[in-house]
């Protein structure tokens, strides 16, 4: 007998069991190659598990108790970093591994190169982080990325309305053809966004009253007629702004304007105040169906001076169209062309570029008057009727 079959027979030997019992030794000497016997280590009143029994420490395959109780000792004092019992689809819990992982990029800054005492090697294990985590060096952009970034940004500097579609077909060629996600990718990368309308800014508040449009086939015939006043977005080099302006049809002279941070009504009420209170009261007052135009705060002031109150319709631009037209014209001809630091520079950018418009800026639709010179004098040329287009175009 060998020495290595001498230690075998020194073990105690145990059977595969079934629903009969252990099996005995001639029996399983016979049985198919799925029953032959097998070795293990393991106390004599060792438990078997069956499929309903649930994994738990007390079913450890150990070898003696004290072992055993060295193990659930420093099984009590193992916490994890982050708690591993998030519910998911299925009630299973996140992987304490999948956790380490999460966090591993914000530790590897943790990792001292020049420790006395700890390789780079044994820091990066005691952190649970990969060392290659650590000795990676992100790659920047190729120098064809950077030539393209430069085109895209150039573009969209003349063409801000240009989107990831519309910027893949001007710069693929037949000689340089471009792959449109490669054109999204530097877009995202630079932050840039094509300029447009965003869903879901002109929902009505709800439990007011929408009221309808007045306005169709009506001629634009003198001055506080028609008043209207809508909102838009402003770009400015960090952040935004929102602008809202009340604007005198006949004339298209700004009555007034106010900047705020927020889509509160507020800042449209004082705009509304301001416009009643310098230059009297229109026959008319037409909005959009937005929240704020629809609010009780901004609605009272029109009902107590009893000014009719007229509304687009639901997604019709054109209703407004004298607003929609003057934001067109003061973001190219001046907000696209400057990059505002903050809301105070903004805000004087704005009141000398009103004021430009309003006294100096001639129009051709006035005969190239300026809105100023069409306001004061509009009872003397109350005879040039202008009529409101049922197709009336932005360009």
């Amino acid at each position: 007998m060998s020495k290595n079959d001498q230690v075998k027979s020194a073990r105690p030997r145990r059977y595969l069991q079934d629903q009969s019992g252990p099996r005995s030794i001639k029996r399983s000497q016979n049985a198919r190659p799925d029953q032959q016997r097998f070795w293990y280590s393991c106390p004599a009143n060792y438990r078997l598990e069956t499929a309903g029994t649930r994994w738990n420490p007390q079913y450890l395959r150990v070898t003696n108790q004290q072992t055993c109780a060295q193990y659930r000792a420093a099984r009590a004092d193992r916490k994890p970093a982050l708690s591993a019992d998030w519910p998911i689809k299925g009630r299973k819990r996140l992987a304490q591994k999948k956790i380490a992982n999460q966090l591993g990029s914000d530790r590897s800054h943790l990792v001292e190169s020049a420790h006395p005492q700890l390789s780079i090697s044994q820091q990066c294990s005691l952190l649970s982080i990969p060392r290659s985590s650590y000795y990676y060096q992100p790659v920047g952009e190729s120098a064809t990325n950077l030539a393209l970034m430069l085109r895209i940004d150039k573009l969209f500097t003349e063409r801000p309305e240009m989107g990831v579609r519309r910027m893949h077909q001007e710069l693929t060629t037949e000689v340089e053809p471009l792959n449109v996600k490669r054109i999204r990718r530097l877009m995202r990368l630079m932050g840039l966004e094509a300029v447009g309308p965003k869903p879901n800014l002109s929902k009505p508040q709800p439990g007011h009253t929408i009221y309808p449009y007045l306005l169709r086939g009506v001629p634009i015939e003198r001055v506080n007629q028609v008043w209207s006043t809508d909102i838009t977005y402003v770009p400015m080099a960090n952040g935004f702004l929102y602008l809202c302006a009340v604007i005198d049809w006949y004339s298209r002279f700004i009555l007034s304007w106010r900047l705020s941070n927020t889509l509160l009504a507020d800042f449209c009420v004082d705009a509304l105040q301001e416009a009643l209170t310098k230059w009297g009261k229109p026959e008319i007052f037409n909005t959009d169906q937005g929240s704020q135009f629809t609010s009780h705060l901004f609605l009272k002031p029109l009902i107590d001076n009893e000014i009719k109150i007229s509304m687009d319709g639901k997604g019709r631009a054109l209703d407004n169209i004298f607003i929609e037209r003057f934001w067109r014209t003061i973001k190219y001809e001046h907000l696209y062309l400057r990059a505002y630091a903050d809301g105070r520079e903004l805000h004087d950018g704005l009141s000398d570029y009103f004021r430009f418009y309003n006294q100096d800026r001639k129009h051709q639709s006035l005969g190239y008057q300026t809105p100023a010179v069409w306001y004061t004098k509009g009872v003397e040329r109350g005879k040039s009727t202008i009529l409101l287009p049922k197709d009336t175009s932005l360009n």
